[in-house]
């Protein structure tokens, strides 16, 4: 029993570890662009039975309730909390913010598209709307030199009053990109995500249709991370490492006194 103890304990451990590097990566993102924040999910590991409720106790008796020894717990998942971060004004034309569901589209390298709610683009030199790290936003929108007084629509219709010219040209149309569950996308570092088996295929349309949010130019998404509620689950985390602990060393004393009771 005092054995079973110990690796109960070091399951308790292990997935507070766990837990407290989520709440970590959480709070180190709290001032990322876009940043969802993760949450970890616990789950009972496999219970030894060594009584079943209803088992035959005698002939004509069944035993009213069982015996069943819990082996611990793990981390189950991690679930990704798709709650919109407040926009917040930039006043920059290229910073782009969905609100609503969605996710702007991206050409990466290895030419698979990847999925963001980041939009602090830029221009290329080319002229391309680009993410930070250069890869082109689709559908490609090419500005020409000199454009000036670049508007985006909520509906993503790009346009700009070109040299020459006093009235403003459509340039383009941005869409974006909708799942049946968000939740499943693949992280992939710098605010990309990637299709997965269980996030669905991409629904693409125009901001503003149905399922689709509407897109403000000039503002940027903030992280959805509070602080608050991080530190007061880090908090909690580290009393339930604490106690785990606790019960390491309560078992190792048990132990202790049976070895020196036996000798």
């Amino acid at each position: 029993m005092p054995s079973s103890a110990l690796y109960v304990a070091r399951t308790g451990l292990s997935a507070q570890e766990t837990r407290m590097q989520v709440i970590s990566n959480n709070l180190a993102n709290v001032s990322t662009t876009a940043f969802k924040r993760d949450r970890a999910n616990f789950a009972t590991l496999a219970y030894q039975d060594a009584r079943v409720a209803g088992q035959q106790s005698s002939g004509q008796t069944a035993y009213a309730t069982g015996l069943n020894l819990g082996t611990g717990v793990t981390i189950q998942a991690t679930t990704t909390e798709l709650a919109q971060g407040t926009l917040q004004s930039t006043s920059n034309a290229f910073d782009l913010a969905i609100s609503g569901d969605g996710y702007f589209q991206v050409t990466l390298p290895d030419g698979q598209t990847g999925y963001t709610r980041a939009g602090n683009f830029t221009k290329s030199a080319e002229g391309l709307l680009v993410t930070a790290q250069g890869y082109p936003v689709q559908p490609q929108v090419t500005i020409p030199q000199g454009a000036g007084a670049i508007t985006v629509a909520p509906d993503g219709t790009i346009s700009a009053v070109l040299a020459g010219s006093s009235a403003p040209v459509t340039l383009g149309q941005l869409t974006t990109a909708t799942f049946a569950n968000a939740a499943a996308l693949q992280p992939a570092g710098d605010n990309l995500y990637r299709e997965s088996g269980g996030s669905g295929a991409p629904q693409v349309g125009a901001p503003g249709l149905t399922g689709h949010g509407t897109l403000r130019q000039g503002y940027l998404e903030a992280s959805n991370v509070s602080t608050v509620t991080e530190l007061v689950d880090m908090i909690e985390c580290q009393r339930a490492y604490e106690i785990n602990s606790k019960m390491v060393s309560a078992v190792d004393e048990m132990l202790k006194n049976a070895n020196q009771s036996l000798t």
